[in-house]
């Protein structure tokens, strides 16, 4: 899961793709100056312009073009990062299912395209959405209702992944990992029950998300990617699934940071000593959401 984020990403010289602009003319009624022949001339003058101005929206309109892309990693090709994925897709057992909040399509610096490249397309299916339904997904509504399947999302019922996969007697066949804000994760999670049905586990890093980039709630936050790589390397008893994996967000990230970019340290961290700068949100359920960061700070 994307951990959230309360503003975009600064520095960033990935520009959004052109979009056509739409120009909104208003006309209001001119009254007619009263006498004289200055008044006739300055209203022959205004119509002549307004004539030649007219003639202008008879120009044919050329469309935006946007940014060559790259087929495999979706980057623009002038920062196209495949010299960074592997030569060939990892090979893998485990099937990987990323649920992406709509929201995340939009996205300039997204990990899924990245994690998408480095696996087998059979292996890896990104399925975008809020709902989940049998009717409208039968092949998800299987994988869910699988004993071998888990679902990546922590909360007080999770088992540690790391410890599960060692007391399991059976390797887990498939793992959906849900790729939004924290709180789009949690409304997909919470309404949609074929979620509940699967093992419900989550990630213990010892290390600090190497996505540097983007601020995070707290320094154990993960990206997608990371998630899934560590997920991956977990059940696969394979440690050089995190360096493959790792590979392009490393190289993402320090192009950026190349360009303008700044290291973003987490709002955990900017509390903790003192640096968050920023005014307290009025909104009632982010000002919780900052309390209750703020509290497990001090603890």
């Amino acid at each position: 899961m994307e951990s959230e984020r309360e503003a975009p990403v600064s520095g960033n010289l990935d520009a959004q793709p052109p979009r056509d602009s739409k120009c909104q003319t208003s006309k209001e009624e001119e009254e007619e100056p009263e006498g004289g022949a200055a008044a006739g001339v300055a209203t022959e003058g205004t119509q002549a312009e307004g004539a030649s101005a007219d003639g202008l929206w008879e120009l044919p309109v050329e469309p935006a073009e946007r940014r060559p892309e790259c087929r495999r990693c979706s980057r623009p090709q002038k920062v196209c990062l495949c010299p960074f994925l592997p030569v060939h897709p990892l090979h893998i057992s485990t099937h990987l299912y990323i649920i992406q909040h709509p929201a995340e399509e939009s996205k300039v610096l997204r990990t899924v395209p990245l994690l998408a490249a480095c696996l087998p397309q059979e292996k890896c299916k990104v399925k975008i959405g809020r709902r989940f339904s049998e009717e409208r997904d039968p092949e998800l509504s299987a994988v869910c209702r699988n004993s071998g399947t888990l679902i990546l999302y922590p909360g007080p019922e999770a088992a540690n992944l790391e410890d599960f996969i060692l007391e399991s007697p059976i390797s887990p066949s498939a793992i959906i990992i849900i790729d939004g804000t924290w709180s789009q994760a949690k409304d997909i999670f919470h309404k949609n029950s074929l979620f509940r049905l699967p093992k419900q586990v989550q990630l213990k890093p010892n290390v600090p998300s190497q996505y540097v980039i983007r601020m995070q709630p707290t320094s154990s936050c993960l990206s997608t990617l990371e998630c899934a790589a560590i997920a991956l390397s977990l059940i696969e008893k394979n440690l050089c699934i995190l360096e493959i994996l790792f590979r392009p967000l490393q190289a993402l990230c320090s192009f950026q940071l190349q360009h303008g970019a700044q290291i973003r340290p987490s709002k955990e961290y900017l509390l903790k000593n003192g640096l968050y700068l920023k005014p307290m949100p009025k909104n009632k359920r982010k000002l919780r959401k900052m309390e209750l960061l703020m509290n497990s700070v001090k603890i």
